[in-house]
């Protein structure tokens, strides 16, 4: 088979990338918006695209692409397939809309409205009656705040901005792991800031009732995080413990129930998971700033059990880390693992350079059976940021990604193949190199 021109592909890609860079540029640049009565209503986003060239790709190498890493049968390769150079675009837009009234007495009513378009389509990665926000709030100067409606954590929104956006790394340490990303049916309470050790310390509990229709494994999630700030250092803190949603190591996904539908309850055993983290960015000087994490993931395991069917087709629930030789019982095992993250960042003017470091470590089970707990990954990027004004900025970056082993991915990474489409069954390493353009409003 003869293979394209690695330059050629970059430059049809990165074309596009130029073109709405100029698109940006040309517009209007505006900040917020600000409308309706005493301008109660704002108006705030992003939009982004981004041109990507990386090698060892191999596109289609897997039998059945779109199964769960967990089934075994999502392990079978197409023999034959070639990795290679390829290259990808992303565009990306989110708008947020906020109304906010003054009702006196120091109180405040706020509402807020977000979701996400990836490639010019709704992102449908998550459940659909799930928003990124669809809350409304109370707040107090001198109490807190209290929200209620949909929702995202704070271990994924956190750990993917800044820390994970600002070195390069948000999917890698943002959206992997134990945790959950997108809560549906949550209340959240806030304090205000607190004076302590002359810092401010912000303490904060979510609660997630999930998928109400379920009476026997009825999901719930609770969320505990704090923040503390202190001049130029600043510590956050989450833990995150669930039971019966969905067993994922996808930190972006969404919480809810066991299954789609409650109509296989019955046919269900509970599961749980969680993480606990400590993050923390110094800024050392006006120009340096460095930030390291640690994430501590534990699963129980879900078994394998078939659910439901029709027409001879057989529909199995969402299982976790499945030992598959017991001849037709399919036990879970539970598993922990520890994730770790480092970076640096240096400024100077509009020009902002950053490298980072992101290990997912193997995990420990009980399973006889391997099913990515001796598997870990080291990635590391460098690049380098320039703020243009008014909201437009210009990136390029660079990164690697290193697997310990031959196999299925580590098991806090939630496929073969994900964040990088290098899939740890066909190659141990690969690399990629990429520009992008945003513009935030």
């Amino acid at each position: 088979m003869r293979l394209q021109n690695p330059l050629h592909l970059a430059r049809q890609h990165f074309g596009k990338a130029g073109t709405l860079a100029a698109l940006f540029l040309s517009a209007s640049v505006a900040h917020a918006v600000d409308f309706g009565p005493d301008g109660m209503f704002t108006l705030t986003g992003f939009a982004k695209v981004e041109a990507l060239q990386g090698s060892n790709h191999c596109d289609n190498c897997a039998r059945f692409p779109n199964e769960d890493k967990h089934r075994i049968w999502a392990d079978e390769l197409v023999p034959g397939r070639p990795y290679q150079t390829a290259g990808t675009t992303l565009t990306m837009f989110q708008p947020w809309l906020s109304a906010k009234q003054n009702l006196g007495g120091g109180y405040t009513v706020t509402g807020l409205l977000s979701q996400r378009w990836r490639d010019g389509m709704l992102d449908m990665a998550f459940d659909p009656n799930i928003w990124y926000e669809k809350n409304v709030a109370i707040s107090h100067e001198d109490y807190g705040r209290i929200a209620i409606g949909s929702m995202t954590s704070r271990g994924w929104s956190v750990a993917d901005y800044p820390y994970g956006t600002n070195i390069g790394l948000s999917q890698e340490w943002g959206s992997s792991g134990a945790g959950y990303g997108m809560l549906g049916n949550s209340v959240r309470v806030t304090t205000r800031p607190l004076d302590v050790l002359n810092g401010d310390l912000v303490l904060e509990a979510t609660y997630d009732q999930g998928n109400t229709n379920f009476k026997i494994n009825k999901p719930w999630l609770v969320e505990l995080y704090a923040q503390y700030h202190q001049g130029d250092f600043v510590l956050d803190a989450v833990y995150q413990d669930s039971r019966n949603g969905k067993p994922m190591a996808w930190a972006h996904g969404p919480f809810s129930s066991l299954t789609d539908s409650a109509d296989y309850d019955a046919n269900l055993s509970p599961s749980g998971q969680s993480i606990a983290m400590a993050m923390a960015r110094y800024q050392v000087t006006s120009q340096i700033e460095v930030s390291g994490g640690i994430r501590g993931n534990r699963w129980s395991g879900a078994k394998a059990v078939i659910i439901g069917g029709s027409n001879g087709s057989d529909l199995w629930n969402s299982m976790f880390n499945v030992d598959w030789t017991t001849g037709g019982n399919n036990p879970g095992y539970s598993a922990t693992s520890t994730d770790v993250m480092a970076g640096l960042r240096y400024r100077t003017g509009p020009w902002t350079a950053y490298t980072g470091m992101v290990y997912l470590g193997k995990a420990t089970t009980s399973n006889p059976m391997e099913r990515g707990q001796s598997n870990d990954a080291t990635v590391g990027t460098v690049g380098l940021n320039y703020d243009y004004g008014q909201g437009v900025q210009f990136y390029g970056w660079a990164g690697m990604v290193r697997f310990g082993r031959l196999g299925l991915s580590p098991m806090s990474m939630p496929g073969n193949n994900a964040f990088w489409n290098v899939d740890s069954r066909v190659t141990q390493d690969g690399n990629w190199f990429g520009i992008g353009t945003v513009y935030t409003f």
